[in-house]
């Protein structure tokens, strides 16, 4: 039970002030936009609710994200319905075999006609990008995205551009046993915030999905909802969501378990407990709460951890599925009581 005063409650003293139901006039200003988000990309994205949420997870948390699955389950669906929502400008980037890391970044190249080089701009200079099928490339072109994961810039020739605010970029893959894929090395995966998979629909939705595109093409429809300026204040609210310090402890005793671990040969890394934190904000942010409870943390830890805890061998031989080796941490971290 959550026992802390909360910012919307009145009376809460703050710094000699008297707050009234501060965080609800404050999402009230966003919530119809997020509402309107919701409903354009289920126009398109057919069923799955939940998915939608869970990948506003990483949007309004500004976390990338990971989305693998069989193909023709609606990754791409998914992510363009999303950014024609967003209003962002789109780009984007068909990773292919024979990709190179100058296509995403962009290169310098010689003009005839002014004899200098000039840099000549790559795909992923996009406020909303979509690198779509990305273990279809080499580690090496896939490294060409660790910069922008992580700083939103791209180097080329010693020389920085920043990516235009806000951005946002999204992946999907395929599962690893199918043939012309590449692995995601670990210093990819541990970039992005979230991942997860979207599955089969069930019959209701698949013939939702057939009714609806036999005649037409949704997404062409999709309109704009948020201007960008919007979405950076929603990214900045979500930050703001008030964190014990108990929850804090709380993060760090789960990321010490991971690390300890005997069926994990990797746990998490520093930026996997900020990723992990950022989540649960989003994710309490969403359920239109001021602060963070543990089972926000116990929600999105599936989606934060999934792809980044690599299994022992030991493990991998007994066949341990990796969400069970998540529960298994979660449980031997109790949780924290008495919040203020």
């Amino acid at each position: 039970m959550y026992c802390a005063k909360s910012l919307s409650d009145p009376g809460v003293l703050i710094s000699g002030k008297v707050l009234v139901h501060t965080f609800e006039i404050m999402y009230s200003k966003y919530a119809q936009s997020i509402d309107d988000i919701i409903k354009e990309v289920e126009s398109a994205f057919i069923g799955k609710k939940t998915i939608i949420k869970t990948l506003l997870i990483g949007f309004f948390g500004n976390l990338s994200v990971l989305v693998e699955d069989i193909p023709g389950v609606g990754k791409t669906t998914l992510a363009k319905s999303l950014a024609a929502a967003s209003g962002l400008d789109f780009g984007r980037i068909q990773f292919t075999p024979d990709m190179l890391p100058g296509d995403i970044v962009g290169m310098n190249i010689w003009d005839q006609e002014k004899r200098e080089f000039v840099f000549r701009k790559g795909s992923i200079m996009h406020q909303f990008v979509l690198a779509d099928e990305i273990n279809r490339s080499s580690e090496r072109t896939q490294a060409a995205l660790l910069e922008t994961m992580q700083e939103e810039s791209v180097t080329v020739d010693g020389i920085t551009y920043p990516l235009k605010k806000p951005f946002f970029l999204i992946a999907t893959q395929n599962p690893s046993n199918y043939a012309g894929t590449f692995r995601l090395p670990e210093a990819q995966l541990d970039r992005f915030g979230i991942s997860f998979s979207i599955g089969y629909p069930d019959s209701d939705d698949e013939i939702r999905i057939i009714d609806t595109y036999k005649e037409r093409d949704p997404l062409q429809f999709v309109k704009p909802v948020v201007s960008p300026d919007l979405l950076l204040e929603i990214r900045k609210a979500v930050r703001s969501i008030y964190v014990d310090p108990k929850l804090k402890s709380f993060l760090t005793e789960i990321a010490g378990v991971t690390r300890k671990s005997p069926i994990l040969r990797m746990g998490m890394s520093p930026r996997a407990t900020l990723h992990l934190l950022i989540a649960s904000q989003t994710w309490a942010f969403l359920a239109k709460r001021e602060y963070l409870l543990p089972e926000d943390i116990l929600y999105v830890a599936p989606y934060v951890l999934s792809h980044r805890l690599t299994p022992s061998p030991n493990a991998r031989m007994e066949k341990i599925p990796i969400q069970d080796i998540i529960r298994e941490v979660l449980g031997r971290v109790p949780l924290p009581t008495g919040l203020e």
